[in-house]
C-alpha cells in the first residue's frame, strides 16, 4: 500500500464509491465493493482499526450471552444475530488462517445443576449453524477441567468446554484494507472529512478532506496543507460509533441513531491462566458475561458496558473498571492477580443503533443497518459487530450496487485475505533454518503476515529484537512503513505489533529506538522525529497515570 500515489489519485480521479472509515466495516465494504467491479476509495481520518475495531475482545462468535437473552425474553432479533454470528465464524477463520483460529472456551460452574444448564444452552448454541466444523460442548469433571485450566479455585464442580473463534482484530482489519488496495481500491489513512460539497438539490457530491499526517508535520495544531475534494457517485458511511456525525454533516436534518457504548480490557501475565484455552465467567453483578483469554502471550480479561457520551475523547481503562474486572476473577481463580500485575489495557466503544425507551447498553441488539438518506444520497451502515462484519459489507454494497445499478454479486465468502492463501504455520521451521532466527520471532512473523512472512525479512537485515521480553524484531518497523500504511509511532506498536495493547511500559521503553528507525523512513527532522516521540511517550505515560498501575 503506497500511501503517496494513492493520495495523489484521490485528488486527481473520480469514484463509484468513497467509503469513510477505515474500520472492519468500511474496509469489508471496500473489498466487497472492489471485487464487483466498482471503483473504490476508502479514507480513514486516523489509522487502520485505529478506533473500536482494534478494541474488541478479539473473539468470532454468535455471542452465548444473546442466546441466553433471546430465550429468556423471546427475543428473535437476538437469535437472528446469534445465527449470523455463527455462519459467519467459519468464512473469518477461514480467509484469514494466519489472523484467525479456533478456541477452546472453560465455563467453571459450582453445582451439578450449573453443569446442566450450560451443557444445554452451549449444545442449543453449537446447532444454529448447519454442517458446524467446531466441536461440540462438553461437560468437563474436575479432574479434566484443571487439566485445561489449572489455576482455577479447588472450589468449582465440574465445567463446560465449548469453541468459538479467536482473531487479532487490529492486523486481520488491516489484511482487509491492503487486500482492497491490493484488488485495486484506492486505500488511504490518516486522511479526514471536514465537508461535503452538494448539488442544488442536496446530493453529495464531493467531500471535503484533510492530509492529517501534513498537520502532523508542521507541529501546529491549526494548521493543515491545502484541503483536496475527493469526487464520487456515492457516498457510504462506515464510522462506526462516529456515523451520527457524518450523518448530520451530508444531512443536517437527520435525528441521531447511535448509542456507543464504553466496554474495557485489561492485560494479565499468562500465569493467570496458564493456559490456551479461554474461561468464560458466564454472569456478573451487573447481569453481564466475562471473557478471560490468551492473546499474544498474556491474558485479556473483559469487557464492561456503560453508556459512553464523550466522542471527542478516547475511551481508555480507569481504576474502577479495573476493580470491576478483578473482582469479577475473584470466585473463579485460585489466585487473583493483583492491580500490581496489570500490564495494561484498552477501552473501545460499541457503535449500538438506539431503540426505543430506555433499555441499558447491554440490552441493545448488537446487530446492523443499512440506512439509506434520499436526501443527501448518504447510505450509513450502523451497529454491528466484528463477527459479521462481512455480511454486513455484503448488505452495504448489495444496497449501493442498487442505487448504482450494478449486478454482480458478493465474492468475499471465499475469497482469501492477503497473507492467508496456501498459509501453512510451519512455515517457521523454514524461517528459522534461512535466518537462524529465535522459534518465537519466527512464528510471530507467520502468525502476522502469513505467505508475507519471508517479504518483511527481505525488507532489511534488521533482525534484532525491538524489545527483550517481546518477538518484534527492528525490520518489521521499515516493512510497516513501506507496505502498510504505517505513519506514527502509534500505528506501529497499538495495531502492527499490538505491543501497546499487551505492554505498556515494554513500549514506553522501546519509543526512542523505533522512533529513530521511524523518522530515517519517514523523513522526520529532527524536531519531528523529537515531537512525535515526546507525544507518544505523554499518552502512554498517561494510561499507566490514569490506571494507576504502578
Amino acid at each position: 500500500m503506497n500511501r503517496a500515489k494513492n493520495l495523489e489519485r484521490l485528488k486527481n480521479e473520480e469514484f463509484d464509491i468513497c467509503i469513510i472509515g477505515g474500520g472492519a466495516s468500511g474496509a469489508g465494504c471496500a473489498l466487497d465493493a472492489t471485487l464487483r467491479g466498482l471503483k473504490v476509495a476508502l479514507i480513514e481520518k486516523e489509522d487502520f482499526a485505529a478506533e473500536t475495531s482494534s478494541k474488541s475482545t478479539k473473539l468470532i462468535h454468535g455471542g452465548v450471552r444473546y442466546l441466553e437473552q433471546a430465550f429468556k425474553n423471546l427475543d428473535f432479533a437476538q437469535l437472528r444475530q446469534v445465527q449470523h454470528g455463527l455462519e459467519e465464524r467459519h468464512t473469518v477463520i477461514r480467509n484469514a488462517p494466519h489472523l484467525a483460529h479456533p478456541l477452546a472456551l472453560i465455563t467453571p460452574v459450582f453445582s451439578w445443576f450449573e453443569g446442566f444448564y450450560f451443557k444445554i444452552g452451549l449444545t442449543i448454541y453449537s446447532l444454529f449453524v448447519k454442517n458446524d466444523s467446531m466441536p461440540k460442548a462438553e461437560w468437563l469433571n474436575k479432574k479434566e477441567t484443571f487439566e485445561h485450566i489449572p489455576t482455577l479455585t479447588p472450589k468449582l464442580h465440574s465445567s463446560v468446554m465449548y469453541y468459538d473463534g479467536q482473531l487479532d482484530d487490529a492486523r486481520y482489519c488491516l489484511a482487509l484494507a491492503h487486500s482492497a488496495d491490493e484488488a485495486g481500491a484506492i486505500v488511504v489513512n490518516h486522511a479526514s472529512i471536514t465537508g461535503f460539497e452538494k448539488d442544488s438539490h442536496g446530493k453529495l457530491t464531493a467531500a471535503i478532506v484533510n492530509d492529517n499526517l501534513k498537520k502532523l508535520k508542521t507541529h501546529n495544531s491549526e494548521s493543515y496543507s491545502e484541503p483536496f475534494k475527493i469526487h464520487s457517485k456515492l457516498f457510504i458511511n462506515c464510522t462506526g460509533s462516529h456515523g451520527d456525525i457524518i450523518r448530520l454533516l451530508a444531512n443536517p436534518k437527520q435525528e441521531k441513531r447511535l448509542r456507543p457504548s464504553k466496554g474495557v480490557h485489561i492485560i494479565l501475565p499468562a500465569e493467570v491462566l496458564n493456559s490456551q484455552d479461554a474461561m468464560l465467567i458466564p454472569k456478573t453483578k451487573d447481569g453481564r458475561v466475562i471473557f478471560v483469554i490468551p492473546f499474544e502471550g498474556k491474558v485479556m480479561v473483559g469487557t464492561t458496558d456503560d453508556e459512553y457520551l464523550d466522542l471527542e475523547k478516547e475511551p481508555i481503562l480507569i481504576e474502577r473498571e479495573i476493580d470491576f474486572l478483578l473482582d469479577t476473577l475473584r470466585p473463579y481463580l485460585a489466585k487473583v492477580p493483583e492491580k500490581s500485575e496489570i500490564k495494561s489495557g484498552f477501552g473501545g466503544l460499541r457503535p449500538l443503533i438506539s431503540s426505543s425507551g430506555s433499555k441499558a447498553t447491554k440490552k441493545l441488539v448488537r446487530d446492523h443497518e443499512v440506512e439509506f438518506d434520499e436526501k443527501s444520497n448518504l447510505l450509513s451502515l450502523l451497529g454491528g459487530k466484528w463477527t459479521t462484519y462481512r455480511l454486513m459489507a455484503k448488505d452495504t454494497i448489495d444496497e449501493a450496487c442498487k442505487i448504482l445499478s450494478n449486478k454482480v454479486v458478493c465474492l468475499t465468502d471465499l475469497h482469501y485475505l492477503i497473507g492467508g492463501e496456501n498459509y501453512s504455520f510451519e512455515e517457521w521451521i523454514n524461517i528459522q533454518k534461512t535466518y537462524n532466527l529465535d522459534v518465537d520471532i519466527c512464528q510471530h512473523l507467520l502468525k502476522k503476515y502469513g505467505t508475507k512472512a519471508n517479504e518483511v525479512l527481505e525488507v532489511s537485515n534488521q533482525i534484532e529484537r525491538i524489545h527483550k521480553d517481546y518477538p518484534f524484531i527492528k525490520a518489521e518497523i521499515i516493512y510497516t512503513i513501506r507496505e502498510e500504511m504505517v505513519g506514527s509511532l502509534r500505528d506501529f506498536f497499538a495495531r502492527r505489533t499490538r505491543m501497546e495493547l499487551m505492554d505498556w511500559k515494554a513500549t514506553l521503553s522501546s519509543v526512542d529506538s523505533v522512533g529513530d528507525i521511524m523518522a530515517i523512513e519517514l523523513n522526520w527532522s529532527e524536531i519531528q522525529k523529537q515531537t512525535n516521540i515526546d507525544d507518544y511517550k505523554k499518552l502512554l505515560k498517561n494510561f499507566i497515570q490514569t490506571a494507576y498501575i504502578n
